[in-house]
């Protein structure tokens, strides 16, 4: 009898002897990386943590499938941009070769564009549909809303852009348009009725003239793959791949399940502790869901951390333990650091953001440059007295995520009332106050304005103002500067007179009224700190304007700080990162705390807010934070840094500041 001697292995090495790469994949990536890479047919979730390498991940394994012989024109990658679409695709050609060039990749809404160009009459369209974009599609709204002679209405209706967000939510949350009016523009509830009709004529104006907006694309192709041609599209594509999964709404989450079919060859790629965008209509059920979505789904968790140093990653594992509804993992590290993270407490914002300033200029002594560090904020008001700081030190920085102080148009507004108070000839303000009246016009304006630069009307006597049209609300308007003349270095108080004439005004013009109404509560705030209206003006004259959206590391070769929104910051890092306002109320902010669901969200936003960071982080929260009505009043630090521990992070108090 023969004696047989056995040798232990691993799977990953019976895969390898199985056959022969030309890309060593099992020297290039990790073990966890390796197991997704080479996951063949079925369904597969993969929860890929922050700085996991989540990107290599998918590029080797379109590498991969391409090199076991799958038609690259088979397989198809479903991204949130084109540019990272775009990107894999570049990077798989670049590991294997041009072959990777011919896969399938784009946008769900790119992807929808294309299938439907062939197979329209299948859902009613002709194939040369005209595609609105959103400027279009609201002027369009805007159009059949006047039909209805809803712009007469002396009640306030939705603008034209909210009517478009409203039928938007409705589509991709998968919603009635009632819901979504009740929940998200409750004050609106009353006009429901009327919306609704709008809506169906804008649905209807589209199907007669054979136009699609963006949601339309997505609707048809689900219609689609629920319908005639869904054989063949199945057909064509039998290896699917989505990135971002935790970002789907539920309209994408539909048509990845009629996409995969009974083959179910589909690879959803995200993470659950990173779902963030609920208002942009992203279901966090999704990614949670999507092992039941298929009868047979593979789970694979990549938990190796390439960003990160171990202990930022301790503070995140922490903060994300209390989730109450979470795929297991916790981030690991090889990159063990100098320095624990660091919470401090501050007596105020302006302390908090002196702090800043000044830790970013011993950073910048030390050798960490503009571009590696970024101070990151739940809501882009919070940025707004860090970046008086920050214009006194002469740092220049570019903000994402919410407009800079200045560029905002309501504070730019109550800005002008400060500017005439300064200097009664500035034409440029009296413009841009005038023409916020009811009843007033370019003509009636530049009368007046004409009149006051003559000398024929001034704050002190301006009784001739009343010939004009709209003669009312510019009695008023002159009535309050003429009160604020009399302490015209009262910039607090007078900030308050300002606003309590400007706030009927901001309620008529904007449908955001609530959140621009928390910026100019910031700005009052702000005002606070000045005993002089020279000075107050000087520090108010910021840089010129600069677009802000999300960020883009590679837009600029200039070096400058980062400002930005948590969800502006996503996918990127930085050697030193500032996450300021850490207080209950604001982060999470108050509106959350009425829902467990929302306030999960906010849980899910500081932990990308800390995973951002790759060698310092500093957490930041003022003790005293003011209140219009009372003062300044008590704030608490952030629930979630409750979730801390003493080892994870070093705690402070800014008792003081030594002046230099």
């Amino acid at each position: 009898m023969k004696k047989l001697i056995l040798k232990k292995t691993t799977h990953r090495l019976l895969l390898s002897a199985q056959k022969e790469y030309k890309i060593p994949y099992h020297n290039e990536l990790n073990d966890e990386q390796y197991k997704a890479v080479m996951h063949n047919d079925g369904a597969a979730l993969v929860i890929a943590g922050a700085g996991t390498g989540k990107t290599r991940t998918l590029v080797y394994r379109v590498a991969r499938l391409v090199e076991d012989g799958i038609p690259p024109e088979n397989i198809l990658l479903l991204t949130f941009t084109k540019k990272s679409s775009a990107e894999m695709t570049r990077r798989a050609s670049l590991l294997l070769d041009g072959r990777c060039d011919k896969i399938s990749g784009g946008t769900f809404h790119s992807f929808a564009h294309q299938i439907l160009r062939k197979y329209a009459p299948l859902v009613g369209l002709d194939r040369n549909f005209s595609i609105l974009d959103q400027s279009d599609a609201e002027d369009t709204i805007n159009l059949l809303r006047a039909q209805l002679g809803l712009e007469k209405s002396k009640r306030r209706f939705p603008q034209k852009q909210t009517l478009i967000a409203m039928y938007s939510a409705s589509i991709n949350r998968c919603t009635p348009i009632a819901e979504i009016i009740e929940k998200q523009y409750n004050r609106f509830v009353e006009d429901t009725e009327q919306i609704q009709k709008i809506i169906q004529n804008y649905i209807q104006y589209k199907r007669r003239h054979n136009l699609l907006d963006y949601d339309d694309l997505l609707v048809y192709l689900l219609s689609l793959l629920n319908g005639k041609g869904s054989t063949d599209i199945r057909r064509k594509y039998r290896y699917i791949m989505v990135d971002e999964y935790q970002d789907t709404n539920s309209l994408q989450h539909e048509i990845v399940v009629a996409l995969a079919g009974e083959r179910e060859n589909v690879m959803a790629v995200g993470d659950d502790a990173q779902s963030i965008y609920s208002f942009r209509g992203a279901n966090y059920q999704n990614i949670m869901k999507f092992p039941e979505s298929f009868s047979n789904c593979t789970l694979i968790t990549i938990s190796k951390n390439y960003r990160s140093t171990t202990q930022i990653l301790d503070v995140a594992n922490e903060i994300i333990k209390n989730a109450s509804v979470k795929y297991e993992k916790e981030l690991s590290s090889s990159v063990v650091g100098i320095d624990a993270p660091i919470i401090v407490s501050m007596s105020d914002e302006h302390q908090q953001s002196e702090f800043v300033v000044q830790q970013i200029l011993t950073a910048r002594e030390e050798g960490v440059s503009l571009s590696e560090i970024a101070v990151l904020f739940r809501s882009g008001y919070m940025s707004f007295d860090l970046e008086i700081e920050l214009n006194r030190a002469n740092i220049p920085f570019r903000k994402f995520g919410g407009m800079k102080f200045m560029e905002s148009s309501h504070i730019k507004d109550l800005l002008a009332f400060f500017r005439v108070l300064y200097n009664q000839r500035d034409v440029v303000s009296w413009h841009r106050l005038l023409l916020l009246l009811e009843g007033v016009g370019p003509r009636t304006s530049s009368q007046i304005v004409d009149s006051i630069s003559a000398g024929q009307i001034t704050i002190e006597d301006y009784s001739t103002i009343e010939g004009f049209r709209g003669n009312e609300g510019i009695l008023d308007l002159f009535g309050t500067i003429r009160i604020a003349s009399k302490n015209k270095d009262d910039i607090a108080q007078n900030a308050a007179k300002f606003s309590y004439f400007y706030r009927p005004i901001l309620k008529k013009k904007y449908d955001d009224f609530a959140k621009r109404w928390k910026d100019i509560e910031m700005f009052i705030a702000i005002c606070e700190r000045y005993d002089t209206l020279a000075t107050f003006l000087s520090d108010m004259a910021l840089d010129a304007p600069v677009e802000s959206t999300d960020v883009d590391p590679e837009e600029s070769q200039d070096e400058h700080l980062t400002l930005s929104t948590i969800h502006s910051a996503k996918g990127l890092e930085w050697n030193t990162v500032f996450v300021i306002w850490a207080l209950d109320g604001r982060f999470p902010s108050a509106k959350a705390l009425n829902s467990l669901e929302d306030t999960e969200e906010e849980r899910r936003l500081l932990y990308v807010a800390v995973t951002r960071a790759k060698e310092k982080l500093f957490i930041t929260y003022p003790t005293n934070i003011y209140d219009r009505e009372t003062g300044y009043v008590l704030g608490s630090p952030s629930r979630f840094l409750d979730a801390i521990s003493e080892e994870a992070a070093d705690r402070y108090v800014l008792v003081s500041q030594i002046e230099e």
